[in-house]
């Protein structure tokens, strides 16, 4: 009887051990699953907010430099803030004519202000 009684105590011990085991890696895997989607979360906000300070910095660039001339309309602000943005990616004149539906010169001559510091600056490093 009482080894009876011993191997049911152990067998339940076994069980219960098991069980643990499942318990704990069920909850491991939702901790993972919050942290990764906690870890998405803040990429896609830190990616927003390294847009929106991208915007503003080539705001304050357009900014600076029709600070004598009229007001763009926000329509031509935006048209020259991707033209300036993908010039700073690294984008030829040809592809963003082409994306932005203007002709080479045109892109040429709304970008001349932002270029011709570039060059101020090269020189006087010289």
């Amino acid at each position: 009887m009482m080894g009876w009684a011993l191997a049911i105590l152990f067998g339940s011990a076994v069980i219960l051990l098991i069980l643990s085991f499942i318990k704990t890696a069920q909850s491991k895997s939702s901790v993972e699953q919050q942290i990764e989607h906690s870890s998405i979360s803040l990429m896609n906000e830190v990616h927003e907010l390294q847009k929106q300070i991208r915007n503003i910095e080539l705001d304050a660039e357009i900014t600076a430099k029709q600070a004598g001339a009229m007001e763009a309309s926000a329509k031509e602000r935006l048209l020259l803030r991707e033209i300036l943005d993908m010039h700073k990616r690294g984008y030829s004149i040809e592809s963003i004519s082409s994306k932005n539906g203007l002709n080479p010169h045109e892109v040429e001559m709304m970008l001349a202000p932002y270029t011709a510091r570039k060059m101020e600056r090269s020189m006087a490093a010289q």
